[in-house]
């Protein structure tokens, strides 16, 4: 799978998400640091790389139409980001991600659950 990571995750989950057989970039790879939401999700389209993010703007589905992406994918950690909390939620994707496509969805990764919002329908 292609993904792109946000530059609100670490160094670990990307050797997390490349260790486990994953073609995976991040915001800093290629100096997108500090870009607006909006022009990352159309970098993220135009490779074909879901965005997997902490920042939950990007839930905002008016504002952000799953639809036209690769795949929104948020990481709910809770109250404390930890490296374990991002470490556990990118496994919690994973077991998922292998029996539902990530491309044009919103996915919505909180502990103990994975919610998935596709044009005209939501799965839990």
């Amino acid at each position: 799978m292609r993904l792109k990571l946000d530059e609100n995750i670490g160094r670990r989950g990307l050797e997390f998400l490349k260790a486990s057989g994953h073609d995976v970039m991040t915001v800093w790879d290629q100096d997108l640091q500090g870009v607006s939401d909006q022009i990352l999700l159309e970098v993220c389209a135009a490779e074909g790389r879901a965005l997997v993010t902490l920042d939950r703007d990007f839930g905002e589905v008016l504002r952000f139409p799953p639809e036209k992406s690769a795949g929104i994918i948020i990481l709910d950690i809770g109250p404390r980001t930890t490296v374990q909390g991002i470490i556990d939620r990118l496994r919690d994707f994973l077991a998922v991600v292998e029996i539902t496509p990530v491309a044009g969805a919103l996915w919505i990764v909180e502990p103990g659950r994975v919610r998935i919002h596709v044009q005209g329908h939501d799965d839990s």
